[in-house]
């Protein structure tokens, strides 16, 4: 799996990332407020019996989109926040856009977002900073059909706008999958084409970039051991769903994609995506089979020998992934807040109390 030279432990970055579509297959507002209810009450549940070698919890980054916005979502989200159970980035679906109009969507989600402490700040500048998820995997306009975007220059727009990583892959099999996979990398701008994320520059120790969008990628594989037919390999996106939950199997397969940043072999990047707001998938998200998937981590991958676990939000990942650029050393639970430290509520709003039952 890692080659001899690799120092041990292992340090194992586990990042749960969530398209959280409340509105998915637009239902009633009862629905979508239930959607989310789920989350305030159960999630909780699941985690607080869990915890890594720095003894924190499970930590979920909520995706929430911005052309949805509902002020109740948030702030029930921002309650889990600020109890330590995670954090919320920024989603976005749109088509046929400008890229006037991508601007104006992002923004007026930064400025509804930071009403519930949402995003980062960069440390010395005090910018706002946000993690990207693009809806339905359309990222600069990467969508063969020509659909789900419309913008080509999309990852410059990200960038003037305070974006500091995209976790929108692997797309497969979507036609939005970058040629480029398993990799931490700068993804460069060319707006005379769609997909000019379909390569780039990794990450690497020592060589810093000073421009380029980071994009953090999860697995991407073949499952040969579950077959379609019994005969063609399934592939392997890093999904957690009802349908394919987080199985041993499925974990072994996502670290042995190793990836890294290049020349960091001890720190190994595990970034699974959801869509948390479908009920069909709540078991695998929320229920016994999210249990078994921690209970699984806590055991093969935090021996404390071979390997060390760190549940980590998007931003506490990115940060990781910055210190490893720059050469750090050590335990990565130093690096956390590494570059872009989290916003407090309490330093915008007063903030909402939710006890959950």
């Amino acid at each position: 799996m890692f080659n001899k030279k690799n120092k041990f432990p292992i340090h194992i970055i586990f990042c749960f990332v969530d398209h959280f579509e409340p509105k998915w297959e637009k239902p009633s507002k009862d629905i979508e407020n239930a959607r989310v209810e789920a989350w305030l009450q159960k999630y909780p549940v699941i985690t607080n019996s869990h915890m890594d070698s720095d003894g924190k919890r499970p930590q979920h980054t909520w995706f929430y989109p911005a052309e949805e916005y509902e002020y109740e979502h948030l702030e029930k989200l921002a309650w889990l926040c600020q109890m330590g159970y995670g954090e919320i980035e920024l989603h976005l679906h749109h088509d046929n856009d400008t890229p006037e109009g991508v601007r104006n969507k992002i923004n007026d989600g930064i400025i509804n977002y930071t009403k519930h402490g949402a995003f980062g700040f960069e440390n010395e500048a005090g910018k706002i900073r946000y993690g990207f998820i693009h809806g339905n995997w359309a990222l600069n306009n990467s969508d063969a059909r020509g659909i789900n975007c419309g913008v080509n220059d999309e990852i410059t727009i990200l960038l003037e706008t305070g974006c500091y990583a995209d976790f929108t892959l692997p797309a497969a099999p979507s036609s939005c999958q970058t040629r480029k996979i398993n990799s931490i990398y700068y993804a460069f701008d060319n707006p005379l084409k769609p997909k000019s994320h379909n390569t780039g520059v990794d990450v690497e120790v020592g060589r810093k970039q000073s421009s380029g969008l980071m994009i953090i990628q999860g697995p991407l594989t073949l499952d040969w051991k579950r077959r379609k037919y019994g005969i063609i390999p399934r592939i392997e996106n890093g999904e957690i769903s009802g349908r394919n939950p987080g199985t041993p199997e499925r974990v072994d397969n996502w670290v042995r994609q190793n990836i890294r940043v290049v020349g960091k072999e001890d720190w190994v990047f595990l970034k699974v995506h959801c869509h948390g707001a479908q009920e069909r998938d709540w078991d695998a998200l929320l229920g016994n089979n999210c249990h078994r998937l921690f209970e699984y981590l806590e055991t093969k991958y935090n021996d404390g020998k071979s390997y060390k676990l760190h549940y980590v939000t998007a931003r506490e990942c990115y940060n990781i992934v910055k210190a490893a650029e720059a050469g750090e050393i050590g335990n990565p639970n130093m690096f956390r807040d590494y570059l872009i430290k989290r916003q407090s509520c309490e330093d915008i709003r007063t903030v909402k109390t939710f006890e959950a039952k």
